[in-house]
């Protein structure tokens, strides 16, 4: 009698533990830095990372490199995997395949969208989603068009839109804006083009929809307070006593987090990456909604290590400079968990 007690006690706290986790929609951003596959594409300049390459990029490592990234990925979702993860610097569909595929996220039942850009070094951007909690309906491949510099290319905006299990259509956007390579002030003018580009199709989508649920991520290459993203992108923090804003930024107050940024470039960190979402998804009485509470970088100790040049902690990278690492990334993952239901409709 006691032992079956127990049983249907351990059931019935299982139960609970799974009502909880259906009730998450867990959203990851990741730039995982430099994810290209072995082979040589002729049309894209990725010959550096071949294994005749100058970083003697081997299988082997390719596929450490994979089960690293799947790594994160795992650990970030804690009970459950997240339900989106947008990443960049991917090189084309093999890669994604093999990550979906040969490694331990292949039992989470991952699909994937990815963009088809003109970046000279071949890097995407791609969002893998799971499709018992985002159903797809569509996607795009949005190009950026610089004003600077003739016959310049960047990364594509990818548009995901599906439907989650509210029955809410879900409208992403996944980036990776220009770099700051050659300069920040130099290169101001190509992250506000696609600045530019990413407002007016948001503006496009509140104009189609009724009431829409706009969730944006990416590597934007510039910090929150910048002109950029504040103003030409018009996405204030989650702080702001600006409460008449569209787009609000939920990693746009470094202070409030409990890390100091997502990059280290010469000893000081700065927050390039960005989880920015539609008003909508923050109103209490929606179906699906972010609470302030589930907002963090994802900073376990595997992914840090000691920075001997310019002290404290830095990313574990794959490469620091030439000198393989056998890390991670660059850059720090962003992880931001939505809601699935509230108390007024529970």
């Amino acid at each position: 009698m006691k032992y079956a007690l127990l049983l249907i006690l351990l059931f019935l706290s299982l139960g609970l533990m799974a009502q909880v986790s259906s009730r998450d929609f867990r959203v990851m951003w990741y730039n995982v830095e430099n994810l290209f596959d072995t082979v040589d594409d002729p049309e894209k300049n990725d010959d550096e990372f071949l294994p005749s390459g100058d970083r003697y990029w081997t299988r082997k490592r390719y596929y450490h490199k994979l089960r690293q990234v799947a790594r994160v990925i795992t650990a970030a979702g804690q009970w459950d995997t997240p339900a989106l993860v947008g990443l960049c610097e991917v090189e084309n569909d093999s890669v994604l395949t093999h990550l979906i595929t040969h490694t331990p996220l292949r039992s989470q039942h991952y699909r994937y969208c990815i963009t088809k850009g003109s970046d000279l070094r071949g890097i995407n951007v791609a969002l893998l989603y799971q499709r018992d909690k985002f159903a797809l309906i569509g996607e795009e491949s949005i190009p950026v068009r610089l004003t600077e510099g003739k016959g310049k290319t960047t990364r594509d905006i990818l548009h995901v839109w599906g439907e989650v299990v509210t029955g809410d259509t879900l409208d992403i956007f996944a980036c990776h804006f220009p770099s700051r390579s050659g300069g920040e002030k130099e290169t101001e003018n190509n992250r506000r083009d696609a600045c530019r580009l990413l407002r007016s199709l948001c503006d496009s989508v509140s104009a189609v929809r009724q009431s829409s649920h706009i969730l944006i991520m990416g590597d934007l290459n510039d910090t929150p307070d910048t002109k950029n993203i504040r103003e030409v992108l018009g996405a204030v923090p989650l702080n702001t006593s600006d409460h008449t804003a569209s787009l609000v930024n939920l990693f746009g107050d470094p202070e409030q987090l409990a890390f100091p940024g997502s990059h280290k470039y010469q000893g000081e960190w700065h927050q390039l990456d960005h989880i920015i979402v539609g008003r909508n998804l923050l109103e209490p009485s929606n179906a699906l909604q972010v609470a302030p509470a589930n907002i963090a970088l994802f900073t376990p100790s595997f992914l840090l290590k000691k920075d001997k040049t310019w002290r404290g902690k830095r990313p574990k990278r794959t490469y620091y400079g030439f000198r393989y690492e056998a890390g991670y990334s660059d850059h720090l993952p962003l992880v931001v968990t939505l809601t699935i239901g509230n108390s007024e409709t529970d």
